[in-house]
C-alpha cells in the first residue's frame, strides 16, 4: 500500500503565493515552501520539479485568480480596470510575478480575454487588441509607480487614477470616432 501524500501541488502553490506575498520573490523557496507545509524540500519535486517550475505555477495561480476577479465585473472598461488596481493592491507581489518571464503565455492570454471583449465594445474588432494593450500597459504602469510609493507630489491618487482612466476611455472613443470606424 502507497503511502498517502502529506502536501499536494495546490498546497504548494498556495504556500507559494503567500511566501511571496510576505517575502518577494528571494523568500520563495522550495525550502521555505517545504517548512510551510510540513515536508522536506525533496518531497515538493514530486509535486514541482525547480524553484523555476514553482514561480511560474504560482505566477499561473495568480493570474488565474486575477481573471476570476475580473470575470465578476459587469465586464465594463471601467470595471476591469478597479478591479486589476484591486487585485494589485491585494497581491503586489503577484502582480510584479505575473508581469515577469515566469508568467505563462497561455494564462496571460486566458486574462486578457475580458479586456479584449470590453475594448471590442469600444473600439471595433480592427483596433481591439491595440485598445486593450494600450489599457493593461497604463493600469499596469500605473500601479506598478503607486505601489512602490513613486507618487511623491502630494495630491489625491485615488482622483489621479480616475482622471487617467476617464482620458483612456475618451481616448478611445474619441479617436475611434474620429477615425471614421464604426465598432
Amino acid at each position: 500500500m502507497p503511502t498517502p501524500e502529506k502536501t499536494s501541488r495546490e498546497r504548494i502553490i498556495a504556500a507559494g503565493r503567500d511566501l511571496l506575498e510576505a517575502g518577494g520573490p528571494q523568500g520563495l523557496t522550495m525550502q521555505s515552501v517545504a517548512e510551510r507545509v510540513g515536508v522536506r524540500a525533496p518531497s515538493l519535486y514530486k509535486h514541482i520539479d525547480n524553484r523555476a517550475a514553482l514561480l511560474t505555477a504560482v505566477a499561473e495561480a495568480t493570474i488565474d485568480d486575477l481573471l476570476a476577479r475580473l470575470t465578476s465585473t459587469d465586464g465594463s472598461l471601467e470595471a476591469l480596470v478597479h478591479g486589476f488596481r484591486q487585485f494589485a493592491r491585494t497581491w503586489p507581489e503577484g502582480f510584479r510575478l505575473m508581469h515577469s518571464a515566469q508568467a505563462p503565455p497561455e494564462a496571460l492570454a486566458r486574462v486578457a480575454a475580458p479586456v479584449l471583449r470590453a475594448s471590442r465594445e469600444l473600439v471595433g474588432e480592427q483596433e481591439a487588441l491595440d485598445a486593450a494593450r494600450l489599457v493593461t500597459a497604463w493600469a499596469s504602469g500605473f500601479l506598478g509607480m503607486e505601489l512602490i510609493g513613486a507618487f511623491r507630489f502630494g495630491g489625491d491618487i485615488d482622483r489621479a487614477f480616475e482622471y487617467g482612466l476617464a482620458g483612456i476611455r475618451r481616448a478611445l472613443t474619441t479617436g475611434h470616432q474620429s477615425a471614421g470606424t464604426t465598432p
